[in-house]
C-alpha cells in the first residue's frame, strides 16, 4: 500500500527528500503524515498533511521540513533540510481516513516499512 524510498547518510546541515508511493485506493482524502522512530524511542509524528492543503508539523521540524503531495503520481513528499543529527531515524508513511490528533500513531490503518535517515555531524 505504501512504499517508501529516499532515505540515506547525510552530513548535518544537508537535504534529503523522502518520497512514499501509495496504492490507488489509498484517495486523496486520506490524511498522510510521516513518523519517525529513532533508536530507543517511540515513534513519533514529523509532518502531516490532509486535503485540501491542511498541514501539521513537530516544533522539531519547522521550518525546515516541508511535507507535499502529488495526487496525480499517488505519491508523498517530505523535503527535509538544514539536518540535525537529532533527525536521524527510520523515517515511515502513514494513511488515516480518522482525524483525531494528527500524531497518534495509533489512528493510523496504513504504514509503509520505512526508510533510514542517518545525519553525521
Amino acid at each position: 500500500q505504501l512504499v517508501e524510498s529516499g532515505g540515506g547518510s547525510v552530513q548535518a546541515g544537508g537535504s534529503l527528500r523522502l518520497s512514499c508511493a501509495t496504492s490507488a485506493n489509498i484517495s486523496p482524502r486520506y490524511r498522510m503524515t510521516w513518523f519517525r522512530q529513532a533508536p530507543g524511542k517511540e515513534r513519533e509524528g514529523v509532518a502531516s498533511l490532509q486535503s485540501p492543503g491542511t498541514t501539521y508539523y513537530d516544533d522539531s521540524v519547522k521550518g525546515r521540513f516541508t511535507i507535499s503531495k502529488d495526487d496525480a503520481e499517488n505519491t508523498l513528499y517530505l523535503q527535509m533540510n538544514s539536518l540535525k543529527p537529532e533527525d536521524t531515524a527510520i523515517y515511515y508513511c502513514a494513511a488515516s481516513l480518522q482525524f483525531g490528533n494528527w500524531d497518534n500513531r495509533f489512528g493510523y490503518k496504513y504504514w509503509g516499512q520505512g526508510t533510514t535517515v542517518t545525519v553525521s555531524s
